[in-house]
Order: C-alpha cells, then sequence, then structure tokens
C-alpha cells in the first residue's frame, strides 16, 4: 500500500502525462492555468487561432476545461499575458472568454455595439498587442445582431444615433436585391452583419499604422469572425 501523500503525486504525474502526451494538447491548457510570459512569447498568430478554435469547439461540446477562478485571480495579480484580442459585440449572449472557453488573463476584449472600432479602441488594440504582447486580433459579429437592425432601420435614440452610424459603412456596402432593406429581412440583417466584420478589420488596418505595421511583419494576426446565437458556434473568416 502507497501512503496516500505518494498517491497524490503519482495520480498528478499520470494526469499531467498522460494530458502532455495527447494530441495537440497543451499541458498548461489542461490544467487550467493562467498563461505565463514565457508560455505567451510562444504563441504564434496561427497557434493563438488554433486555441481559439480548439476552444470553441470545446464550449459547443461540452467539454470546456474545469478552471479555478480564484487561483487564476491570484496568478494573475501581479501581470497579465493574454495571447489574443477579441473586438466583440455588446449582446449579453456573447461573452467571448465564455465562448472561447479561456481563463482568467487569457484575452482582451473590446465590447462595443455593433462591434466597430474607433480610435479608443483601436489605441486600446495596440496596447494588447505592441506593448502587452497579443499575437491576434479577432474582429468577431453575430447573428441577430440588434446593433446592426438599428442600423439597417436608421433608429433614432439619443446618443445611440451616434454609435450606429458607425455600422452605416456596412449597410451601404451591402449590394444585391435585398427586399426590403431593413430589420424585416433577416437576410439583409446577416449580410450586413457580415459585412460589418470585413468593414470594421478594414478600418482597423486604414487607421491604425502600429496594427498594421505588426500584421504586415507577421507579428500578429487579424482575423474576422461570426458567432452563432442559436449554437454557440463561431465561424472563423481568415
Amino acid at each position: 500500500m502507497l501512503p496516500n501523500t505518494v498517491k497524490s503525486i503519482v495520480f498528478t504525474l499520470g494526469t499531467a502525462l498522460t494530458a502532455f502526451m495527447a494530441p495537440g494538447a497543451v499541458l498548461a491548457e489542461t490544467a487550467g492555468a493562467a498563461l505565463t510570459r514565457e508560455a505567451q512569447a510562444a504563441i504564434t498568430p496561427a497557434k493563438a487561432l488554433e486555441m481559439l478554435k480548439q476552444g470553441n469547439e470545446r464550449f459547443v461540446t461540452g467539454k470546456a476545461i474545469e478552471r479555478d477562478y480564484l487561483a487564476q485571480v491570484k496568478q494573475t495579480s501581479k501581470g497579465q499575458f493574454p495571447f489574443a484580442a477579441v473586438v466583440s459585440c455588446l449582446d449579453s449572449r456573447i461573452p467571448p472568454a465564455i465562448v472561447f472557453d479561456r481563463g482568467i488573463g487569457d484575452l482582451f476584449v473590446a465590447r462595443v455595439a455593433g462591434n466597430f472600432v474607433n480610435d479608443d479602441i483601436l489605441g486600446s488594440l495596440e496596447f494588447a498587442t505592441r506593448l502587452a504582447g497579443a499575437k491576434l486580433i479577432v474582429v468577431m459579429g453575430h447573428t441577430e445582431c440588434g446593433a446592426v437592425k438599428g442600423a439597417c432601420d436608421a433608429a433614432q435614440l439619443g446618443l445611440l444615433t451616434a454609435t450606429l452610424a458607425n455600422i452605416n459603412p456596412a449597410v451601404k456596402a451591402v449590394q444585391g436585391d435585398y427586399k426590403p432593406r431593413s430589420s424585416e429581412n433577416a437576410e439583409f440583417v446577416q449580410a450586413v452583419a457580415e459585412m460589418n466584420v470585413l468593414v470594421t478589420m478594414q478600418t482597423l488596418r486604414d487607421r491604425s499604422v502600429v496594427l498594421r505595421e505588426m500584421i504586415d511583419k507577421g507579428e500578429i494576426g487579424l482575423v474576422g469572425a461570426m458567432y452563432d446565437v442559436s449554437s454557440g458556434m463561431v465561424i472563423f473568416h481568415e
């Protein structure tokens, strides 16, 4: 009979070894630990995208990693080393860290109704990448977007009017015989939501010299994505 302490050590080592040997597994991922500076530095833009894809697959299939969030609070209290930044909509049904099965300290997230970028968000993304080391920027729209519907209808409401105006370029860019060109037409709304992701990605490149240079040098990646509120699945547009 092994002493309990020895049993514990054997079990822990066995679990870790199994996780390490599994195809595509990352030990820190399996353990649910927060990223370190060294782990962040080793992640490429392509690897960062793959980590998000794998995380969303775990989320959709109900196989999310079990995490000790209080432990992660302590691990990240002296520093953070996120591997990606996500620009997403304000919509309450789309919490990026959850749908990508990530923990505390893994992602920078900028949220605004309609997932567009302005100078404040672009400056934040410059911090996230150039200064804080994130390797990937994801611009993520979603189905059934209320902000997009509002823009399609040219809705007017206080300061929200100016917010929705940021989506107007996408509304105008959608071509085709959509009738009506309003929120009553689900296909038109979806087309605008997808176009808005592309317009936002182009705006990011056009307005941020820092981000454009990093993208062109391959230091960071930029991808678009659409989240399906009915399935939880994220489709990437690389």
